[in-house]
């Protein structure tokens, strides 16, 4: 049923080949880069090399590719697998393809509702990974898993249009590369305003005058190279122009963004999980405790077919969402979205924490990419809505389903029900 087209295979054995020879060899001189680079951020020389190579090899945008490459967009499902293989080295390959977040996410939205100087200005030197840009959403005053309560205001003012908030949790601006925000705030504060329509898109220039970085935020600890960052806009201008999209439509486009953004994250965490996996199973094999080696223990054995399962599980699970989405749409695969975003990364949190677990003191430490890869996973249980966002949704579809099935009931079924 998810078979792929030539062409998507033919990009996946590029991908393996692209990991094995390049991406693994680079991890441990992208550490040394950035550990020299410190906080200034700039881009480190490795990854500039990775692009090139990715560039010469096809494996590219391969989310959203330039038409005048003469290719077709990869279905969902066609992309799914070579996602995941990227999700093996998260903080290298995604890159390195072009196709990390929030920078996917932020073209998609481009491309679908920006204006033609807008695609020029700013998707196509996004596309041509020449800058990065962030995603400004969510904000540390209110509960931002529910969009509407956002506070961060968009007034206009003349040709120009006022920004006033603060946000947090902010991806990417303090990459050296950043140069584009895209923000979302009210335009209409009115307390009669469909509650939908209230929200609206701006971009804005990483340099304009008003945004401020207050501080790095970190996660379990850890301060990742990506950056997330709490930052204010405080009487922030830009041009009417700048608007992307209508006004008002802004929750709508954010929804747009998020869902192929959702199944992207899952593919990918798929992968970090099938890496955690052979190196567990790579450890056990060689480590011995109280005289058995440890791949002989039955908790042991418990642990890799569980994970072996649930991977599995999960990438069918996304793998029926992709096509989905294909077929009928991202709006009609919503419940089926909702349902990877939580069950995908729980799943690969499970896998790595028992991964960590099976190296001892070691899966703790920076000497294999465990902790780093548990972090990250950790973050998509948040990101993009958390898991009881999620379920909310998803609970919500089966009631409604649950109730077009039963009312009016046929004869019979409330009574079988009630057995």
């Amino acid at each position: 049923m998810f078979t792929q087209t030539p062409r998507a295979a033919e990009l996946h054995d590029k991908m393996v080949g692209f990991l094995e020879e390049h991406v693994y060899p680079a991890e441990a001189v992208h550490e040394e880069q950035i550990a020299e680079i410190g906080a200034a951020r700039t881009q480190p020389p490795i990854l500039e090399e990775l692009k090139k190579r990715a560039r010469d090899l096809g494996l590219w945008n391969l989310f959203l590719p330039h038409k005048e490459e003469g290719h077709e967009p990869l279905s969902n499902l066609d992309y799914a697998p070579i996602a995941e293989l990227t999700g093996r080295s998260l903080w290298l390959a995604p890159e390195a393809l072009n196709c990390s977040a929030p920078d996917t996410g932020n073209m998609e939205l481009l491309s679908m509702f920006g204006t033609p100087e807008q695609k020029e200005q700013w998707l196509k030197p996004l596309m041509d990974g020449a800058i990065r840009s962030a995603y400004v959403m969510t904000e540390p005053q209110v509960a931002s898993s529910d969009a509407s309560n956002i506070e961060t205001s968009i007034v206009r003012d003349g040709d120009d249009w006022v920004i006033n908030g603060r946000k947090w949790w902010i991806s990417g601006v303090e990459r050296e590369t950043c140069k584009l925000l895209i923000l979302m705030g009210i335009t209409d504060s009115s307390p009669d305003a469909p509650r939908h329509q209230r929200h609206s898109m701006v971009l804005i220039p990483r340099d304009t005058p008003g945004v401020t970085v207050h501080r790095d935020l970190t996660v379990l600890g850890y301060n990742p190279f990506e950056s997330h960052v709490e930052m204010t806009f405080e009487d922030v201008r830009v041009p009417v122009d700048n608007m992307i999209g209508e006004v008002g439509a802004g929750f709508a486009m954010s929804q747009a963004r998020l869902g192929p953004g959702r199944i992207h994250h899952c593919m990918r965490m798929v992968g970090a999980a099938e890496r955690a996996l052979e190196l567990m199973i790579d450890r056990v094999q060689n480590r011995a405790t109280f005289g058995t080696p440890l791949v002989d223990q039955g908790v042991v054995r418990e642990w890799i077919a569980d994970s072996r399962i649930e991977i599995d599980q999960a990438r069918l699970y996304t793998l029926y969402t992709a096509h989905l989405m294909d077929t009928v749409g991202n709006r009609e695969a919503a419940s089926e979205i909702s349902g990877i975003k939580v069950a995908v990364p729980n799943m690969a949190v499970r896998v790595i924490d028992r991964a960590m677990q099976a190296f001892g003191g070691g899966g703790l430490a920076g000497d294999v990419p465990l902790a780093r890869m548990y972090a990250e996973a950790r973050i998509v249980r948040m990101a993009d809505g958390p898991d009881e966002v999620h379920r909310r949704g998803l609970a919500r579809t089966e009631l409604r389903r649950f109730a077009a099935a039963t009312s009016p009931a046929p004869h019979g079924v409330t009574a079988h029900l009630a057995h």
